[in-house]
């Protein structure tokens, strides 16, 4: 029987899967125009699948050599020579563990004849010979694939093996050579300066401008989650309504492989293919401490420019145009954190922001009295396993007023409002239930949270007081988004920084909906 996986490759018969065979004849297309190319998204993005699958399409017309850096050691990545004779070590040992199809007796013979048993010291400039040679004596064209390249990219020594193969890509008129190079890794290799640690200046250019740009959407898409899970269905026979479970999977994860793979592993292990257990999954996925997260929280220590990029988006409801020559931009969109969306800089998914929220938090629960008052309040504010919004605001309104009233200005309010009552929600649903932040709603006036708790949904719009009319619009705003989430029943958290303003509670009927705000 078939089953989920997030580690490592998929393979079709082992594994439930999206079909990516249209990606995959659309790389090919490249190949077979002779394309050099690098393969760079996030961690755990479909990179090593992808290749796996283009192998086995390119099997039967091409001599297809299909390796993984990652195993490579310090010995090997020395200098120029030492990965140049382990490259050609392991393009030896794919062809005495006949992993390579389409060879010719000449060639294997050649191979075997000029590889000694184990990596050894070989010049570059043998190396480029050895490879032209044997891809003379092969009747059908060679490709090679290399996966995790990111291994070697800090090292002078793949700068080399890349400026080998640049050159012979240049003279590929006069000596034979690979038919295509497809390098797989996080970091772009055509702009290699990226993957040097932070602190170090960049000092060498990287010689991999031949390859063709790769614009390929590796996102699963929300019609190709749902053939995997009608194929699970056909199996498993649980009830699932799949189109309602696969667009939840698409609208948290906007198709990050890792993470929509992961909800759908964690709703197998429940059994529960409803919406409840789809929410339960999120909330697991969100609390785990796996390798996607243990990354991506490095790669914000490792790049603070991007971490406050981040900041500034999720909680002073900043706005960026998309400039893919900023570096923080840059990076971002490398490590499939952010996207761009009209123009402007959006949080890659809701998990992932979800999850950069949760971040912060742990970054600044410790010192905030808000966040402890919410937790130590918590039991008072649920009942009958559903959560009282309406003394959740009261308490929060009189709490902030306590502790801000002397301090209230707009920019205190813009920057603190929202994230204080965010921190104080948090320990409250902790455990239990979940929540995210609508990011169609999020700029500096206007914010609308999300609450799951116990498969009941609570909308809570919070905005920065701008006048009435500015106050009516948005009423009617949260009503039509209550329609849109079949409920009955909103609430609006307002901040007012107006100095004659007073504290109060308004409730209201609009657009049939109930709509309780309180003013601070």
């Amino acid at each position: 029987m078939k089953k989920f996986n997030i580690t490592g490759k998929c393979i079709p018969e082992l594994h439930y899967m999206v079909d990516i065979s249209e990606r995959v004849e659309r790389i090919k297309n490249m190949v077979d125009a002779g394309d050099y190319l690098c393969i760079n998204r996030g961690r755990q993005y479909g990179k090593t699948t992808t290749l796996s699958m283009l192998k086995r399409r390119l099997d039967h017309e091409y001599a297809v050599f299909s390796l993984s850096l990652e195993s490579v050691g310090e010995a090997e990545l020395k200098t120029g020579e030492t990965l140049a004779s382990a490259i050609l070590w392991m393009l030896n040992q794919k062809i005495i563990t006949k992993q390579v199809s389409c060879l010719v007796p000449d060639a294997v013979r050649y191979m075997s004849q000029v590889t000694p048993p184990v990596p050894a010291t070989m010049s570059t400039l043998v190396f480029g010979a050895t490879i032209s040679t044997f891809c003379q004596l092969n009747e059908q064209p060679v490709v090679l694939l290399i996966d995790e390249v990111d291994q070697a990219s800090n090292y002078d020594s793949f700068i080399k093996l890349l400026g080998v193969l640049r050159d012979k890509f240049l003279n590929r008129d006069n000596e034979p050579t690979f038919k295509s190079v497809i390098l797989a890794g996080v970091y772009d290799i055509k702009n290699i300066k990226l993957k040097l640690r932070p602190e170090e200046q960049h000092k060498t250019t990287s010689p991999w401008n031949i390859a063709t740009p790769f614009n390929e959407d590796m996102a699963l898409s929300a019609k190709g989650i749902m053939g995997m899970l009608n194929e699970y269905e056909n199996d498993h026979k649980t009830g699932m309504d799949v189109q309602a479970i696969s667009t939840l999977v698409y609208d948290y994860t906007a198709g990050y492989p890792f993470l929509a793979v992961r909800l759908c592993m964690l709703m197998d292990e429940s059994g529960n293919w409803t919406k409840e257990g789809f929410l339960d999954a999120t909330k697991s996925l969100l609390n785990e401490d796996n390798t996607l997260f243990k990354d991506t929280s490095k790669k914000l220590d490792d790049f603070p420019d991007l971490r406050d990029m981040i900041y500034r988006m999720l909680f002073l409801g900043e706005e960026f145009p998309y400039n893919p020559q900023n570096k923080p931009q840059e990076l971002g969109k490398l490590f499939n954190f952010i996207d761009e969306e009209d123009g402007k800089v959006i949080v890659a998914n809701r998990l992932l922001e979800t999850w950069f929220y949760n971040l912060f938090f742990t970054d600044e629960k410790l010192k905030n009295r808000i966040y402890n008052n919410g937790a130590e309040s918590k039991p008072e504010f649920i009942k009958d396993g559903q959560l009282n919004m309406e003394l959740i605001l009261e308490r929060f309104s009189r709490l902030y007023d306590n502790l801000y009233d002397n301090q209230r200005d707009e920019r205190f309010d813009e920057e603190e409002g929202r994230k204080k009552f965010l921190f104080y929600i948090k320990p409250i649903i902790n455990g239990i239930g979940n929540y995210y932040v609508e990011a169609r709603t999020r700029n500096m006036r206007r914010t609308d949270l999300v609450i799951d708790y116990l498969g009941k949904q609570y909308i809570v719009e919070m905005k920065i007081w701008h006048g009435e009319q500015y106050n009516l619009e948005g009423e009617e705003q949260l009503a039509d988004y209550l329609e849109a989430h079949d409920l009955d029943t909103g609430y609006m958290l307002t901040f007012n920084f107006n100095k004659r303003k007073k504290n109060k509670m308004v409730r209201k009927t609009v657009k049939g909906k109930e709509l309780l705000e309180y003013v601070l």
